[in-house]
This record gives C-alpha cells, sequence and structure tokens, in this order.
C-alpha cells in the first residue's frame, strides 16, 4: 500500500503528524507534500519543521515541483488524503484549478479513480464551503470531518486524533489499532 499524504495550511497539523505515523508503524509506504502554509502551521501547533514530518515518509516532494512524479496518472499510488485539508485547496480541488502539486495531484487521483480523503478544517461551514464539498463527494472524493467519537471516552487530546486518522485508514481498507471498535451499549 502506498498513499500520498498531503498537508495544507488549516488548523490541524497533529492530524498530519500521527497519520504518518501510523502508516509508518503499519509499514504504508507514505508520499509527502507539504504547503507552504502547512510549513508555518507546523511551527505554530507541534513546534516542527516540514522536514521534520518528511523524516517520517518514504518519500517527499516540493509543492511546487508539477514534474513530480504524483502529478502524473501513470505513477501508480492507491489513494491520497489532504490532510488537514484548507478551504482553499479544497475549493480548487472541486473547481480544477490545479496550481501545485498538492491540487494536481489531487486532480489526478480524482481522474484516475482512485481514492481521495479530504479532512476538511474549518467551522462553522458557509454555503461556497459546503457546495465545494457536495461537488468533490459527486466527483468520488471522501469528505471525512475532524469529528470524533466519543464513545471511545477519550482521556488525552491524542485520543481524539487517533480516532479521526484511524477512520482516514479504514478508507483505505488498512487495519489499525488506534481507538476501540463500537461493540454496542454497555461493552
Amino acid at each position: 500500500m502506498r498513499l500520498l499524504i498531503a498537508i495544507t495550511g488549516a488548523s490541524g497539523a497533529p492530524y498530519g503528524l500521527r497519520l504518518l505515523e501510523a502508516c509508518r508503524d503499519l509499514g504504508v509506504e507514505t508520499e509527502l507534500i507539504i504547503s507552504r502554509n502547512a510549513e508555518k502551521i507546523l511551527e505554530l501547533e507541534l513546534e516542527k519543521t516540514a522536514a521534520d514530518l518528511e523524516r517520517l515518509a518514504t518519500r517527499s516532494y516540493s509543492p511546487d515541483d508539477l514534474e513530480a512524479p504524483p502529478a502524473s496518472g501513470s505513477y501508480p499510488v492507491d489513494g491520497m488524503v489532504v490532510i488537514p485539508c484548507s478551504m482553499k485547496t479544497l475549493g480548487e480541488i472541486a473547481n480544477g484549478i490545479s496550481q501545485n502539486l498538492i491540487t494536481r495531484a489531487a486532480d489526478v487521483i480524482l481522474k484516475q479513480n482512485r481514492t481521495l480523503v479530504l479532512v476538511p478544517r474549518e467551522t462553522p461551514l458557509n454555503l461556497i464551503h459546503l457546495e465545494n464539498m457536495v461537488k468533490l463527494k459527486r466527483a468520488g472524493a471522501i469528505i471525512l470531518p475532524p469529528a470524533p467519537a466519543f464513545y471511545i471516552r477519550p482521556k488525552r487530546i491524542s485520543d481524539l486524533v487517533d480516532f479521526i486518522v484511524g477512520r482516514v485508514l479504514e478508507m483505505f481498507g488498512i487495519e489499525h489499532h488506534l481507538y476501540p471498535r463500537w461493540a454496542g451499549p454497555g461493552e
């Protein structure tokens, strides 16, 4: 399994970091693109640099490199996750604007009928956000808002992050033990 992971400039950098860690631990190859705005968010939210996260990935690319392998439909990846996904990036993908490697790769994933998971990080949502999400869903994308379940009885923020990362992995059929499965009331 090989996943392309993009981290954009929305709040939620811990989700991207944890997905990279989980994939590494599960033996999933990862290719990483970090937007320029995300570099600032990584420092703000995690006190980490892009290089820190790139070390967790199998391979990484500059967001400006439109000649990188993920820009082509002939490049074999099993799918792509944009985590977190800014509304700017979501809007560009929804409207076919491929101005950087993240949006071009997402366009390629959709045209090749591969799995594209977007983890949009914004609240509240306006009508434009919602319409772009509907457009992407119709195009085949999976919209996975970072809305954790509380039946897992989280004790730490990391429990909430693990729930979302686990849900992302499930979209690709990847087995994990990041959170306890729902077994019914009282179980």
